[in-house]
């Protein structure tokens, strides 16, 4: 990882959210009382949205948060650029307190330091698809000449060329999505939230957008918050995923640590139905060792690929061995064995959760 993308670029602290007449209140009964989510409902008729999140999102990393109906994901990441206030806690964006933002250093966030993502595309149906994707430049007083050039680059980029004069009733859901991307994009904001940003499109073309935003990733390295209730999804964009339920923590980590070392009963449900060997990577399995005397190896891997691929490479022979590679660097081995043996789902770990 970079010197950049080691550096935290949001910090979530001791946050907590309830909903009622008197949060703090029932906080207190939270905090001394141990009182979970449906108990502080039934004792107090208040709603504990979030209960003590603490989460780093790192520079340049997908920021995964990921969990069912109910949860608090939405709500949580509302937070981050204060669309909702927490109860109690905080919320550090580079170093400094958002929740002690003026109005206008809040507006300025917004608009030039955070964009957002939404679910139901929040498109402006009286503006074509070039003005809709340059409405982050629009509002910050930037003149049309310079804005409709700058979102029709952006267009260009999300596979909409040629769509800037359309408007987005003559758009299909995939391609309102993707101008959804571009607005974000033509922001040039350090920071895009996206809240369940794909979970209204069509299997075929979620994965298209999926791909779309690790290819943009690739070159941009913009630091995402992304929302979503699917578990394909999460491990696919994830580079650390936290997992919600009633509003706190269950467990966050790398993906694939998730997958090898569930931490609660409740994270074994979760992963027990996935493809192991397409989600999991030959870095995660492999043996951290260069050495390869007296060792039969069998040809050459990326540490990046999935277990599948390598399956496919050995032809189901458990006895080969490969050399694993970071690019041009040697890096350790993979035995079939050892693969074959990451692809039995495991029992929860009693040993607590691994926090970032």
């Amino acid at each position: 990882m970079s010197e950049t993308r080691s550096q935290t670029k949001i910090a979530i602290r001791d946050l907590y959210k309830v909903f009622g007449p008197d949060p703090n209140t029932a906080l207190k009964a939270v905090r001394e009382d141990g009182l979970g989510k449906q108990e502080l409902l039934e004792s107090h008729g208040h709603v504990l949205g979030l209960q003590d999140i603490n989460v780093d999102a790192m520079a340049g990393d997908v920021t995964v948060i990921m969990g069912l109906s109910g949860s608090g994901k939405s709500t949580l990441i509302r937070h981050v650029n204060r669309l909702i206030d927490p109860t109690a806690g905080e919320i550090l964006f580079e170093g400094r307190d958002i929740l002690g933002c003026s109005a206008e250093e809040l507006r300025q966030v917004r608009r030039e330091q955070m964009s957002m993502v939404f679910q139901k595309f929040a498109l402006l149906p009286h503006k074509t698809v070039a003005e809709n994707a340059a409405l982050p430049l629009e509002v910050r007083g930037i003149s049309r000449d310079k804005y409709i050039p700058e979102a029709e680059r952006w267009l260009d980029r999300v596979g909409l060329h040629g769509y800037g004069n359309s408007y987005p009733h003559q758009l299909s859901g995939g391609m309102q999505q993707r101008v959804g991307i571009a607005r974000a994009l033509t922001s040039n904001a350090d920071v895009m939230l996206m809240d369940e940003a794909y979970s209204a499109l069509d299997p075929l073309i979620r994965t298209d957008m999926q791909n779309l935003l690790l290819e943009l990733q690739q070159e941009l390295q913009k630091t995402i918050l992304f929302i979503t209730h699917d578990l394909d999804e999460a491990l696919k964009l994830a580079d650390h995923l936290v997992i919600l339920k009633d509003g706190r923590i269950v467990q966050q980590d790398e993906p694939q640590t998730i997958l090898l070392e569930p931490r609660d009963p409740y994270i074994v449900d979760f992963v027990s139905d996935i493809n192991r060997a397409r989600v999991l990577r030959v870095r995660t399995v492999m043996d951290k060792t260069v050495v390869t005397e007296d060792v039969n190896i069998a040809g050459e891997i990326d540490q990046e690929e999935n277990l599948e691929t390598v399956i496919a490479l050995a032809e189901g022979d458990t006895r080969k061995t490969y050399l694993v590679k970071d690019g041009d660097q040697k890096v350790g081995i993979l035995r079939m064995d050892t693969l074959v043996k990451s692809l039995v789902p495991t029992e929860a770990a009693d040993d607590g959760i691994r926090a970032r």
